[in-house]
């Protein structure tokens, strides 16, 4: 350890010297080593998709990695999972206190704010530890498509698409050359899968990516089906062949 680091990761609510806070940094690289997952926006509605990789003798058939939040809202994450699912539940009681309160669906870019704000508390108090986890928040509201990234220093961004996890900074060049605004949702489904194959060490076969869709006209999340994962997994090698390196 650097004399200029020693004892500043001991403490979340502490500056080291040069500015830093080693424990949210942490946090972040936790992200970093996670499973990747990938959102896209299309002209027709949201992608979010992850990497899971089951063991042999475990039931997979739902994604542990892929959250509904309310009937337009859900999330895909990466990095420590059980963060996760706390924050998936803290935003559900949030969605749900919405319209029981204002009689209306909460909108994406509220609860995305929420939810950063709750990962903000946890890098200004001591006693508790940052969140280790990375959240792509997609829905369908007043506003249109919406995605957002939070992590966890409670930073909230708009995207049009993004990825986050272990690959992310080259399936986010991938991203970056191959999405248009006037994709449509399939074509947004097959660059998704196209990024987990990058990311990931198995380019064959689908078992190990789960797949869930908002759509403009229904504003209803969807699971979709294994079927129609490898259909999209088809379609994706032949429109956005990923570069051999």
């Amino acid at each position: 350890m650097l004399p200029s680091q020693q004892g500043y990761d001991r403490a979340i609510t502490i500056f080291s010297p040069d500015g830093r806070l080693y424990q949210v940094e942490y946090a972040i690289e936790t992200v970093r080593r996670g499973a990747i997952a990938v959102g896209i926006k299309s002209k027709d509605g949201v992608v979010m998709a992850v990497e899971e990789k089951p063991r042999k003798l475990q039931i997979s058939e739902s994604a542990h990695k892929i959250f509904q939040i309310d009937e337009h809202i859900g999330f895909a994450a990466a990095g420590y999972i059980p963060d996760a699912r706390s924050q998936a539940d803290n935003a559900r009681f949030f969605s749900q206190s919405n319209r029981i309160i204002y009689d209306e669906s909460v909108d994406v870019e509220t609860v995305a704010k929420h939810l950063a704000d709750q990962c903000q508390q946890y890098t200004q108090f001591g006693g508790a530890r940052p969140f280790g986890v990375a959240l792509i928040i997609g829905g369908v509201d007043s506003s249109g498509n919406s995605l957002y990234l939070t992590d966890p220093s409670g930073t909230y961004i708009a995207y049009d698409a993004v990825s986050i996890g272990a690959g992310s900074e080259q399936a986010n060049d991938f991203l970056e050359k191959n999405f248009k605004h006037d994709l449509s949702l399939d074509d947004a489904s097959a660059l998704a899968t196209a990024c987990i194959y990058m990311a990931s060490d198995q380019k064959e076969g689908t078992d190990h990516i789960k797949m869930s869709v908002i759509k403009t006209s229904t504003k209803q999340f969807e699971k979709v089906t294994p079927e129609q994962i490898a259909n999209y997994a088809k379609l994706g090698k032949q429109k956005f062949p990923i570069p051999s390196s």
